[in-house]
Order: structure tokens, then C-alpha cells, then sequence
């Protein structure tokens, strides 16, 4: 068990609003084994605790979250798994939660990121917040995420954001579906505790029935279908692109596929 010092997930309740904050700077929030443990216990804590109302998925630092900890992938080659599969027990357990989850994104979201983002029923970005699916500049495919995220973009933006890897803004983040709102920066944890203010308003019971009801017409479940991309994920991770290009990224330089000029 980490200690308090140690966390890389905080967690702080007030009012009825738990907040669970990414901390790990160092790293840029990125989604290693450790991080995403924390994070499950601390969201089962939450859904436990009939005090809680609303879960806050918040952070700390200038990144939300970074996805995947390449280091830590890198590492486990070795062993044929990777942390990437990890992530579909976080998107599944964020989006079956009986209780609203907000996400509060104040800055850069990349990859895996963008799946917890998507994964949240609200989710609250500032306009200066950067997006990017990173994963086919590193040889792989944002398999997992496509769980949550694909029930939440356009068709069309999907296909141009996944294939170029091209980063966006917080506005466009809004007008393609992947945020409810962004806000300006100065603006963000006022909105995002309005948002809380009005949830904290409706009963548990019908809050956890309307989320069940938003899910009714899922013809599969999340938490299904994260499994089988978890699977499509780590083929790609361990084959000699995604090696290739994990370390491209890491060593800072091109990776071997880029044509010569």
C-alpha cells in the first residue's frame, strides 16, 4: 500500500464530492501499473462510501494524463505483456460507476488520457487543454480507448484525429464530442463545481438509474469490449513497429518507417 506521501492517486472527499487526483509529474500522469491500481481501489472506495455523490477525476501538473507509461512498457517486453492492458478495467470500472464521474481536464491529454476523459460523464476541459491519439506515431493502434471514445466522437472527426495523430484544441475537443464544455482556464474548477453543485442535487438511486438508463441501448458492454481491444492493444505494443516506435519516442527521434527526405 503507498503511503501518503507516496500516492500517485489523492483522494479527497468534501461534500459529497470525492476527488481523485492523478499525481504523478514526474511521468506526466502517464497510466504505469501503479498509477492505475491506486486508481481502481480509490474508485471502488468511492462507490462504496454512500456519503460519496460525485467522483472528480482531476490532476496535477500541466498534463491530464500522457496514456500509456512507455517506460514501463518498454521494460516488460520482455515478459510478452504491456500496462496498456491494464487499461481497460480502468475504462470499464469509470464507465459502469453508479455515481456521476467528471472529469476536470487542465491541461494536455494524450492517448490512453483520452480514454478516461471519455469515459466520464461529464468531462470539463480548458480551452487551452492540447489532445492528441498519439498511438500511430508510435506504430500502434488506439484500440482500447475505442471503447470508450467511439461512443463519444463524431464519425468523422474520429477517422481524421486517430489517423493523423494531429493535436487539437480544447474548442475542438467540445465540437466533436470528446468534452462537454471547455472553459477558460480561470474559469475551469468554477464550472467544474457547478457541475458537482447540480449533481449533488439529484437522488443516488435515480442518479445510478439514469446512468443504467444512458446505457440501455449499448448493444456491447465497455467493459467487454475493452477487454477484446485490450488484447488487439498489446499485439500491436509487442509487434517490431510498436517496438520500434516506443523506442523511437523514448530515444527522441524518428522512427525507422518515416520516409527519408
Amino acid at each position: 500500500m503507498p503511503t501518503a506521501d507516496d500516492a500517485l492517486v489523492r483522494v479527497t472527499t468534501r461534500a459529497g464530492v470525492t476527488m481523485l487526483t492523478l499525481d504523478s509529474p514526474p511521468n506526466r500522469n502517464a497510466l504505469s501499473t501503479p498509477l492505475m491500481t491506486e486508481l481502481l481501489r480509490a474508485l471502488d472506495a468511492a462507490v462504496a462510501d454512500d456519503t460519496v455523490r460525485v467522483v472528480v477525476l482531476s490532476h496535477t501538473g500541466p498534463v491530464f494524463c500522457s496514456g500509456a507509461d512507455l517506460k514501463e512498457t518498454a521494460a516488460a517486453y520482455d515478459s510478452g505483456t504491456v500496462p496498456a492492458g491494464m487499461l481497460g478495467d480502468v475504462l470499464a470500472a469509470l464507465w459502469e460507476c453508479p455515481k456521476p464521474v467528471v472529469a476536470r481536464v487542465g491541461g494536455a491529454a494524450r492517448a490512453g488520457g483520452l480514454g478516461l476523459v471519455a469515459a466520464a460523464d461529464i468531462a470539463v476541459c480548458a480551452e487551452t487543454a492540447t489532445f492528441a491519439f498519439t498511438e500511430v506515431r508510435i506504430g500502434v493502434v488506439p484500440a482500447v480507448i475505442s471503447a470508450t471514445v467511439l461512443r463519444r466522437l463524431a464519425p468523422r472527426a474520429a477517422a481524421e484525429l486517430y489517423l493523423t495523430g494531429g493535436t487539437f484544441d480544447g474548442r475542438r475537443a467540445a465540437e466533436v464530442g470528446l468534452v462537454t464544455r471547455a472553459v477558460p482556464a480561470d474559469t475551469l474548477d468554477e464550472v467544474v463545481g457547478d457541475y458537482c453543485a447540480a449533481l449533488v442535487r439529484g437522488g443516488p438511486r435515480a442518479l445510478a438509474g439514469t446512468k443504467e438508463l444512458l446505457r440501455s441501448r449499448e448493444t456491447t458492454t465497455v467493459r467487454d469490449e475493452a477487454a477484446e481491444l485490450s488484447a488487439l492493444s498489446t499485439g500491436y505494443f509487442l509487434s517490431d513497429e510498436g517496438r520500434e516506435g516506443v523506442r523511437a519516442f523514448r530515444e527522441k527521434r524518428s522512427p525507422a518507417w518515416l520516409p527519408q527526405t
